[in-house]
């Protein structure tokens, strides 16, 4: 089978150009703000009635006492799984300025959760907490896990297509059939008990884009932020994310397509970027969050030696927790939209970096 980084991943560019309007909601579920009666380790913007963010696999986690609950959103553009008791109950579809409630619960305490499935770049989701049925009440917060893992990465990453049936997809088919919360990050998290991030944008590389698209920009230009379509945005830690493990998978883009003669590299040169700016960045999560956090690189096909050069370069430095990963592909089908990870090679994945992150000497 040829290998997926020279087949067609065009759609995985498109977000490069898509720009909106934020979405703003008004509901106000919690006088004291959203933020007091919901877990969530995403990256957000607390705007007290809201939480706004645009990451894929941001999740909120409540605790209800009733027999219904509302989750109170304003997003036209991304869509959303509905948890309860570890159940899914619902998939919203751009379920716009809305409270959808999950009704008929047997009366009594239950968990929630609501996780964002798909990356909307060019959008501004808000989410504005759960509210109780009737006679009912919403609980103190879950307590945050012990364990907190960051994934950097593109649309392998953020589960681009990997529940579909099919690798050719148009658009409503990749929108549909993209689930973040059943990518290889979120299902190693999990089985680690690990709260997470998934920090992935697709099309963009670390050095170069998809096919050389929008070159004014790349990965780094938007790692900072919390609403990626606002320019100059940052997301303000709120102290609370302190990762002890980061996971950096970026690449595919950077090598998956040929460089095109108006580009500004040669293939040596963009090698060479490549390898520059991946240093620079693990340098800026090792100045980030500090000597304790593992950083782990993960290497595969035509990136892979660049990426272990880095990481020997780091060691030799005097870096004693960035360490590599060769992703082994082997089994992988690709059979997700446009060549990308189906949902059976994000479990095999799972599978074999949760294997490899147990034997890391990791300070959990």
């Amino acid at each position: 089978m040829p290998l997926p980084w020279v087949r067609t991943l065009v759609a995985s560019a498109a977000s490069l150009l898509l720009l909106g309007t934020p979405a703003v909601a008004t509901a106000a579920p919690d006088r004291d703000g959203v933020r007091t009666s919901v877990h969530t380790a995403g990256r957000v913007q607390d705007a007290g009635d809201v939480l706004k963010y645009s990451w894929p696999g941001v999740y909120f986690e409540g605790r209800v006492r009733g027999t219904g609950v509302g989750i109170v959103l304003d997003d036209p553009a991304a869509d959303y799984d509905v948890q309860v008791d570890g159940t899914t109950v619902a998939t919203l579809v751009t379920p716009g300025r809305t409270t959808h409630w999950v009704t008929g619960l047997r009366d009594g305490v239950h968990t929630v959760r609501l996780v964002k499935r798909n990356d909307t770049p060019w959008s501004t989701s808000a989410f504005g907490g759960f509210v109780a049925a009737p006679g009912g009440a919403v609980l103190s917060r879950p307590a945050a896990r012990a364990r907190q893992i960051e994934f950097v990465g593109d649309s392998l990453t953020a589960g681009y297509g990997n529940l579909s049936d099919s690798r050719d997809c148009d658009g409503e088919q990749l929108r549909r059939t993209t689930n973040a919360d059943v990518s290889y990050g979120a299902l190693t998290a999990r089985r680690l008990k690990a709260d997470y991030q998934l920090n992935a944008y697709s099309g963009l590389g670390m050095a170069r884009n998809y096919g050389g698209g929008s070159p004014e920009v790349n990965y780094r230009t938007f790692y900072d932020r919390a609403l990626l379509n606002v320019p100059g945005d940052v997301w303000q830690n709120p102290g609370t994310w302190r990762p002890q493990l980061v996971v950096v998978y970026l690449g595919t883009n950077d090598f998956s397509t040929p460089v095109g003669p108006g580009e500004p590299w040669t293939d040596e040169s963009l090698a060479a970027a490549y390898r520059g700016a991946y240093s620079g960045f693990l340098e800026k999560l090792r100045t980030r969050y500090g000597p304790r956090t593992t950083l782990l690189a993960v290497g595969t096909g035509p990136f892979a030696g660049h990426v272990e050069q880095v990481v020997r370069d780091r060691t030799a430095a005097g870096d004693r927790r960035v360490r590599h990963w060769s992703l082994d592909a082997t089994g992988l089908d690709h059979t997700g939209c446009h060549w990308h990870y189906s949902a059976r090679d994000h479990r095999l994945l799972a599978d074999r970096l949760t294997a490899f992150i147990t034997d890391l000497p990791i300070r959990w």
